[in-house]
């Protein structure tokens, strides 16, 4: 029996352990009973959202305070006093926060972009509408009312963006925060009574070390976030309105390049004047869709550049385009089974998503001028963009079971001309105690490319069909933390919708984590860790072992520093190596307007090129400077060097910048600035290479954004290229401009 066979039969064991422990007797000691929950009144006097909480409905509305500091003091008496009032009328539920501070002038506070200020003073209201202990939204707000908001799931955070209106005012006393939350910016239940939603407040008070101040206690022996917060109730008869969102937008650019390089002249590449629709229509309280024709999918901030010398397998991109972020977190699964960024041109889409009762649904069907694709494997990818139309279709669902059970089914299919891939399978999580949980998925794929696609990147002619299935143990509590996760995806698996550039391994994991707490002092948290991690190829080959210890350390300053070193063996190309790795990396916050950071890496690795084993270091600095409440600049530098045989193999440089000036909290001006340089030695490599790249990519943006879809963009770009042959040369140069506005019924 191999290793991975002997670790099938105990991970098997333990499912079956797991299976019968309720039946075993060994539970949980009961819960107390639950508070009842706290009547919200119903108030139709409207408000002025304008920091000031100087109208009668404020008096009358449920009085709240967050009296516990829940990070990085547990559960201990908050160090300053926080009011909340809440109430709500016909169409919002408002929500107005006196923060008190005896030090205003400490306060923590700038014009920022939207999302975009986690290291101000900031407060959160964590709304779960659907009382399922599951998912939350939430709205953030710093004390000059810039907004945040996005949901919550016991997987992770996804991005998602609302209307709705916040004020904030900075007084002698502290700061004011006035919210209104829209109905129709909600998904809830449906019901004509009496609704109970969960909530939880929190108030971010970042001094020395970054505070959480809370509404509840927060149990950390439970992994369940969303089952800990506090019961409201109320909202008999609230209807989400018509629900009905109109964007139209209108997209400009115009684009010229250089003729040849680097000498040519500049002539005009493209130009075009695009107008384009979405609609969203809230079909029910809980139900949404979405609609788009001839959508701008553009961004208008670049990407941050990642190195992609040395790196086998392809780079993830976080999605950023609005009609995908809308309700992703329908259509998270434990694998990348759908990764929308693959979708790169899309002509037309629609999109249905919400929950309703125990079922959630997610929904949606593009078509894209441009097909691009991951060709993956056990050692590496490789990728293809192919001018050719395709579509896709996507279904997702999940059926809660209780509060502690989900289950789950996936559908996709993506085809064009003489193409095609189908993605199903199913999937779970069980929470079996406040401290164990379990996930699991599997899937299965069917693929077939067009003949010239499959030889021209070494893929199989035919149809290709395999599974793939992965599950995860982990056991959680305040101090101990330890997992146990198999995946096992075979060779043939494709999931052209998703993100898995990774086939045919299998690959057993296991880990350890103890922490220290401290309530008060210069440090407030230690960890200790330990994790393993074995892999072979579905012939039984051996693929990779690693095992690693890792130390973390949070303390004054905002400080975060973390250790680790690992020892690894690797099999490439029918070549096994072996050798040590190390990872430092520092951040903290010395003073309210800088922020300074530094990630090191060095030790053994594969020159995946050459399938040789080499010496690397990286070093990656990171600075950010806020100067008043209005300007900030960041930059941040990669820099990795590879030797091989005592040689210098390459030596990459990218270098990053940004500065933006905010004129209020709609407008402001941004200038980026990214700068690559990669040097190669080709007298150590066994094929040609360019000896030296260099690329510069600016961009210059004026934006005014009254919500996060009445926008107004301007700006310029370009592209610079050079090498040994020339000097850095502008290739390219883009002027462009979006202005969309949201119309709501």
């Amino acid at each position: 029996m191999g290793k991975i066979q002997k670790i099938e039969l105990i991970l098997a064991c333990l499912a079956l352990f797991l299976a019968v422990q309720p039946c075993l007797g060994a539970q949980e000691a009961p819960k107390p009973p639950s508070p009842q929950p706290l009547d919200v009144p119903r108030i139709e006097e409207k408000i002025s959202v304008d920091g000031r909480l100087d109208e009668p409905a404020w008096q009358q509305a449920l009085l709240l305070d967050l009296p516990v500091e829940t990070e990085p003091g547990e559960n201990i008496p908050a160090p300053v006093r926080t009011e909340v009032r809440v109430f709500y009328g016909k169409d919002a539920i408002y929500f107005g926060l006196e923060c008190f501070d005896p030090q205003p002038e400490q306060i923590r506070a700038r014009f920022a972009e939207r999302d975009s200020f986690d290291a101000d003073d900031l407060i959160n209201i964590n709304l779960d509408t659907f009382n399922d202990e599951r998912r939350n939204y939430f709205f953030g707000c710093n004390p000059l009312g810039v907004q945040r908001d996005g949901l919550e799931t016991t997987g992770g955070d996804g991005s998602w963006d609302a209307i709705w209106a916040s004020a904030g005012r900075i007084h002698e006393r502290g700061y004011t925060i006035e919210m209104a939350i829209p109905f129709s910016s909600l998904q809830f239940q449906r019901s004509a009574g009496p609704q109970v939603w969960g909530l939880d407040i929190s108030r971010w008070y970042p001094r020395s070390q970054r505070r959480r101040l809370g509404l509840v206690p927060i149990d950390r022996n439970n992994n369940s976030y969303q089952c800990q917060f506090m019961k409201i109730r109320g909202f008999a008869g609230i209807r989400p309105g018509k629900s009905i969102e109109i964007v139209p937008t209108l997209t400009g650019a115009k684009t010229d390049g250089r003729e040849s390089m680097p000498g040519g002249g500049f002539a005009g590449v493209s130009q075009n004047l695009d107008p384009g629709l979405t609609v969203k229509w809230g079909v029910t309280s809980n139900l949404t869709f979405n609609g788009t024709a001839n959508p701008d999918f553009s961004q208008v901030e670049a990407d941050a550049r990642q190195l992609d010398v040395n790196q086998p397998f392809a780079l993830y991109y976080q999605e950023k385009r609005p009609f995908f972020t809308e309700g992703a977190d329908f259509f998270s699964t434990p694998f990348r089974a759908i990764y929308t960024r693959t979708l790169r041109d899309p002509r037309w889409g629609l999109k249905l998503s919400g929950k309703e009762g125990a079922n959630t649904i997610g929904a949606y069907f593009v078509q894209d001028d441009l097909t691009n694709l991951i060709f993956p494997g056990s050692q590496g990818s490789d990728a293809a963009s192919l001018d050719r139309v395709s579509s896709a279709l996507v279904l997702r669902t999940k059926r809660d079971f209780g509060s502690r059970y989900t289950l789950g089914a996936l559908f996709t299919n993506r085809s064009g001309d003489d193409y095609f891939n189908r993605v199903f399978g199913f999937d779970g999580a069980a929470r079996f105690t406040g401290r164990d949980k379990v996930t699991f998925q599997f899937l299965g794929s069917a693929t077939a490319y067009p003949d010239d696609v499959a030889l021209g990147h070494n893929q199989p002619l035919g149809t290709l069909a395999d599974t793939a299935f992965g599950a995860q143990y982990v056991h959680q509590t305040r101090n101990l933390t330890w997992y146990l996760e198999y995946d096992d995806v075979g060779p043939e698996f494709r999931a052209d919708l998703g993100f898995m550039p990774k086939v045919g391994y299998r690959e057993a994991e296991a880990g350890i984590e103890y922490s220290w707490l401290r309530n008060r002092g210069w440090w407030s948290r230690i960890e200790l860790g330990y994790d393993f991690s074995y892999a072979e190829d579905h012939d039984g080959g051996f693929l990779y072992r690693t095992q690693g210890i890792d130390f973390f350390l949070s303390g004054d300053l905002q400080s975060f520093l973390y250790l680790g070193a690992a020892h690894g063996r690797e099999s490439f190309r029918g070549r096994t190596f072996e050798g040590w790795a190390g990872e430092a990396h520092l951040e903290m916050q010395p003073l309210s307007v800088l922020w300074l950071g530094v990630n090191a890496e060095a030790g053994d690795s594969i020159d995946y090129a050459n399938a040789r084993l080499g010496s690397r270091i990286g070093v990656n600095p990171a600075v950010m400077v806020k100067a008043g409440r209005r300007l900030a600049f960041q930059v941040d530098h990669n820099y990795e060097r590879m030797r091989v045989g005592g040689a210098e193999l390459y030596t990459a440089h990218i270098t990053q910048g940004s500065a933006i000036f905010h004129l209020n909290l709609r407008a402001f001006f941004r200038a980026i600035v990214q700068y690559v340089d990669y040097r190669y030695n080709a007298a150590n490599y066994a094929f040609p290479v360019e000896p030296e790249v260099q690329r510069f990519f600016s961009q210059l943006l004026f934006s005014y954004k009254l919500n996060p879809r009445t926008v107004f963009f301007l700006g310029y770009s370009d592209n610079a290229l050079g090498t040994r042959e020339f000097p850095l040369t502008r290739s390219d140069r883009t002027l462009f401009m979006k202005v969309s506005y949201s119309w709501q019924m």
